[in-house]
């Protein structure tokens, strides 16, 4: 029994059409688009979708804003799913719909929702690098890149609240069996699912004290992608989050964008992959959010003050 990834983020926002347009933007491809829903997919085919925010069809919202209402957790095996229902029905809710899609919701009020997957594995070319000794790229010139195309959403951040986080942590530990990978007392908890090797997949931040979205994850093919998508976001009149760095925990290269459909988005390349064998860590103190950040001879004379340490 096994949760492989995530299937779909579903997301209430206000401005339809201008949440639609970033997502494009961002690289997401458009499959549906109606007065009332959008569907755009990533390269595996999860799908990331947009509603009204009044759209009753939505779990309650934890926040007032913009923001994931559901995540969709993809399953192996009918069986496990029928296996987790049960589980989950044993003190609270779930409903199933036309699809055979399982919905509840998680301590906090997040909507949660459980699916049959069939992940598509595609195959494509990451970029290749070069140093003296290990020569991954004959006779070929790097290129601009048209087009970012995320392969995958590859985890998702929830803020939570201070008080119940605890119990709101164990919900995923013990009803879903996520693996804790490192435990930043002040800040929250990174979570690994059964079926990937990513460093995390999930973040429940208690550190904001407060119910809300904070970002969703996409891994694209190299590092290149992570600069020039950014790059491409800021031309297109989106506003930079964050500055191109390297996370602390994880180690990926990452690059934000301030998301109008809620919280932030993020391109990601090189992410840690774990096993069993990889020990859950206990942090006391929060580490610093990067291990480098992209800076120019300015910040000497001006003080960056934007990017603060915290973690998420």
């Amino acid at each position: 029994m096994s949760i492989e990834r995530i299937e779909s983020v579903v997301y209430g926002v206000d401005d339809l059409d201008e949440c639609a347009r970033f997502f494009v933007d961002f690289g997401l491809e458009l499959v549906e688009k109606s007065d009332t829903e959008v569907v755009l997919t990533t390269q595996v085919d999860q799908r990331l979708v947009l509603k009204r925010i009044d759209d009753p069809s939505l779990p309650p919202s934890v926040e007032e804003a913009s923001g994931i209402r559901e995540v969709v957790w993809g399953v192996d095996t009918q069986e496990a799913l029928d296996a987790l229902v049960a589980d989950m029905r044993t003190d609270r809710e779930v409903t199933v719909d036309d699809n055979g899609v399982a919905h509840t919701h998680d301590e906090t009020g997040f909507g949660l929702a459980l699916a049959v997957t069939s992940p598509e594995h595609v195959d494509y070319d990451p970029r290749r690098y070069n140093s003296r000794g290990h020569v991954e790229r004959w006779n070929q010139s790097h290129s601009p890149i048209a087009d970012i195309r995320p392969i995958r959403m590859c985890h998702v951040a929830l803020n939570i609240p201070k008080a119940g986080k605890d119990e709101a942590i164990d919900f995923y530990l013990d009803r879903l069996n996520f693996r804790a990978v490192d435990i930043v007392k002040p800040m929250g908890v990174f979570m690994q699912i059964e079926g990937d090797d990513d460093q995390h997949n999930f973040l429940l931040c208690h550190r904001p004290d407060r119910a809300g979205t904070n970002h969703v994850s996409f891994e694209v093919s190299g590092f290149d992608d992570v600069i020039e998508g950014g790059n491409h976001m800021i031309q297109k009149g989106w506003r930079e989050a964050r500055r191109l760095g390297r996370h602390t925990v994880g180690s990926n290269v990452f690059r934000f964008v301030h998301c109008p459909a809620g919280g932030r988005v993020e391109y990601a390349a090189d992410m840690d992959r774990v096993d069993d064998s990889y020990p859950t860590r206990v942090h006391e103190e929060t580490p610093p959010h990067h291990i480098w950040v992209l800076e120019t001879n300015r910040d000497s004379a001006v003080p960056n003050t934007s990017e603060g340490t915290a973690l998420a």
